[in-house]
């Protein structure tokens, strides 16, 4: 039996920007959480340390589409290059900013420009679309994408704390720019892979955010986030109420393990029905396993709980990419891609913020609420646009489109 994941390494260059890309996007676990446990170390406030780690975030939610849609009209390398330059000097800033104890301005102010940074995902997402543009291999490497993500989330965050902790508080810091630095120029040197810029006359005109599918599965995934973001915030109450706190990173640990396992399963497949029926599908196992979560008592039951509803986290977000590039003109698809993967950093916010405070006022149990909801309005959302998302409905792809001379 052939090896999906093999074929999709057989084109030349692939492993090398994959490779650079897993380096590169890194920081994006490793920042936010890294900025907490070095500022919450340094100056003792973790009021501060979370405000700082929230400009990051936020601010990089609201440039990352504008750098992406930069990129498809000039290139990778002529946007991301100098974009990721500017990041890497204003973590350098912000690092000795917190060990030289500077005003609180300069903290916030090298984390505003420090959000200058590209989205990874969207720029080797773009490459592989690229490489396998109306083939089924990209649905294979979409499914790779979308498990190196889950580890970029996992092992990222955990080998930040756990620098920051055993080393000094700016090791987490440290390693994360150095590996942004490293990863980026690795990636963004190697030009023949790097997708063409096609002219404003063949492409698009307008911003991909208006496009009705893009603005659907946005919406969507938004939800999404913000359900594993509850997860994770729930189960870390959980655990602690349940006496055994030093669980909730197994039991996180197991949640990632559920999608990164469906997710290679699901990309080793030649699935034959519509994306948009099988995103419909996706959403609704997540909107279904988030129920059991209300109902567990022991940490046991948690991590089984927990895994089961982690399971079609991976397919959702491989089928999303899938319609993204499909309804979306090649000129402007990274910048489709990063709405996406904008919609998932908002949820996950919300999420956390949401559940933080259920679990405060009603008890850590009533937590998994804020999934129950969640899932709820993203499987009504993809219900509701699934005309709009099958290609013979796509009535909006030509408002943002110029035509052809």
């Amino acid at each position: 039996m052939r090896n999906p994941y093999a074929d999709i390494f057989r084109a030349p260059g692939t492993k090398g920007f994959a490779a650079a890309a897993f380096i590169a996007r890194l920081p994006i676990a490793m920042a936010p959480i890294g900025i907490v446990a070095m500022l919450s170390q340094t100056h003792g406030e973790y009021w501060l340390a979370g405000a700082v780690s929230a400009t990051y975030a936020l601010v990089n939610a609201f440039l990352s589409p504008q750098v992406s849609r930069l990129v498809d009209r000039r290139g990778q390398t002529a946007i991301a290059a100098p974009m990721t330059l500017v990041s890497v000097l204003a973590f350098a800033t912000l690092i000795v900013a917190a060990n030289q104890h500077w005003p609180a301005w300069t903290l916030f102010g090298s984390a505003l420009l420090a959000a200058t940074v590209p989205s990874v995902p969207a720029l080797v997402r773009a490459r592989w679309t690229e490489i396998f543009r109306d083939r089924p291999e990209l649905n294979t490497a979409f499914a790779f994408e979308s498990a190196a993500d889950e580890l970029v989330y996992v092992a990222g965050a955990s080998l930040s704390v756990g620098l920051s902790a055993a080393l000094f508080p700016e090791a987490g810091m440290v390693v994360s720019t150095f590996l942004l630095a490293l990863g980026s120029a690795a990636f963004l040197l190697q030009r023949s892979t790097e997708p063409p810029v096609r002219l404003v006359e063949h492409g698009a005109t307008g911003s991909a955010i208006r496009l009705r599918p893009v603005q659907i599965i946005t919406f969507a995934l938004i939800f999404v986030g913000a359900t594993f973001a509850t997860t994770e915030v729930t189960t870390v109450a959980i655990t602690k109420a349940l006496g055994q706190p030093e669980a909730a990173s197994l039991v996180i640990g197991v949640y990632a393990l559920g999608s990164f396992v469906l997710g290679i399963i699901v990309g080793a497949l030649s699935l034959k029905a519509p994306l948009q029926r099988q995103l419909a599908v996706a959403v609704t196992v997540i909107a279904l396993t988030t129920l059991p979560l209300l109902f567990v008592d022991t940490v046991p039951t948690l991590a089984v709980a927990v895994f089961v509803s982690g399971v079609a986290i991976s397919p959702t977000f491989i089928t999303a990419f899938g319609l993204i590039e499909r309804h979306v003109p090649p000129a402007m698809l990274t910048e489709g891609v990063t709405w996406v993967t904008t919609g998932i950093g908002i949820g996950m916010a919300l999420g956390s913020f949401a559940a933080g405070w259920m679990v405060d006022t009603f008890g850590p149990q009533n937590g998994f609420w804020v999934s129950v909801a969640a899932g709820a309005i993203a499987l009504a959302t993809v219900l509701a646009g699934q005309c709009r998302l099958a290609t013979d409905c796509d009535v909006d792809r030509g408002r943002a489109v110029a035509p052809a001379e």
